[in-house]
């Protein structure tokens, strides 16, 4: 593991909002350049509740959501380092369909590491990069992660490829399960809400993907299986979310990131929660991430 200060760099791409009159695209219309420009005045939402948030669940909570519309946003520790756990599996996808890989490259499936639910399945066997990729993000196969950490180069490859969308602060440095072991004041393998977000609006929303790889990638989002008690519990129903979740099993950390598509053709919102406490063994609860999201919704609504 390498060792680091853990001092955040500025991150040079912000999420404001875009200029002129707000749309209502479909879910794979670009609002945002490839690396987002900051607006002059966006407009911030003072903290809703996530203070008492904390409080209450006894957690440390980082929050950066953008209305992608209006540009309104919302913030809570948007700066600070969390562990992001699994939730970069939704950003190695992406970066893979980036790459411009064929889909329908075969795979070779040997090591499997724990929690390989679908990989599991086709030891000695293949798979295609495309199945690798959507197993990765819909259930959080670790092993189907690793193989989306080879297809680009490892985690320095990874990296290098959230640096080309201008995140500076997102540092990865190990693979599955090592990411995990994540321990307060490290960097390795942390990102803030805010440099997240901005990755995932590039990619999801914006035009970081050409439009075929981006109905491709939001398609495995909204097809995730992994968070039906956070973020999607926290929006009303009828709703679109597409999202991705993270759990490293220490320090009750619990993450999920996402697009949000409210009702009414209304443009999209990123929205990322990450949270932990601070004792090594205490419990996770996905029931922060939902009400940190409700919170999110009546904050931008």
């Amino acid at each position: 593991m390498r060792a680091r200060l853990a001092v955040l760099p500025a991150f040079a791409v912000l999420l404001g909002g875009c200029s002129g009159a707000p749309t209502a695209p479909s879910p794979t219309t670009p609002v945002t350049s490839r690396a987002p420009s900051p607006a002059s005045s966006p407009a911030v939402v003072p903290d809703p509740g996530f203070s008492a948030l904390e409080q209450e669940f006894g957690a440390r909570l980082g929050v950066y959501a953008v209305d992608t519309g209006s540009g309104r946003t919302v913030a809570h520790r948007a700066d600070e380092r969390f562990a992001y756990a699994s939730t970069y599996k939704a950003l190695a996808a992406a970066a893979v369909l980036d790459s411009g890989a064929d889909l329908a490259t075969p795979v070779r499936i040997t090591d499997l590491v724990d929690y390989s639910p679908l990989t599991e399945r086709h030891v000695g066997g293949t798979m295609t990069l495309g199945e690798v990729a959507e197993a990765a993000v819909t259930v959080s196969d670790n092993t189907a992660g690793n193989l989306l950490f080879d297809q680009l180069g490892g985690p320095e490859g990874f990296e290098a490829r959230l640096r080309a969308l201008g995140d500076t602060v997102t540092e990865s440095a190990r693979t599955e399960p090592g990411l995990n072991r994540w321990n307060p004041g490290e960097v390795d393998d942390t990102s803030s809400p805010r440099a997240f977000a901005a990755d995932l609006r590039a990619y999801a929303v914006g035009d970081a993907l050409d439009a075929d790889d981006r109905d491709v990638f939001t398609g495995w989002l909204r097809g995730g299986t992994t968070g039906a008690e956070q973020i999607r519990a926290g929006v009303p129903a009828g709703w679109v979310v597409g999202d991705k979740t993270g759990h490293a099993g220490r320090y009750g950390n619990q993450d999920d990131v996402g697009v949000v598509w409210p009702s009414g053709g209304r443009a999209p919102w990123v929205v990322v929660v990450f949270s932990d406490r601070p004792g090594l063994d205490d419990e996770s609860d996905p029931a922060l991430v939902a009400r940190a999201t409700g919170l999110v919704v009546d904050a931008l609504s």
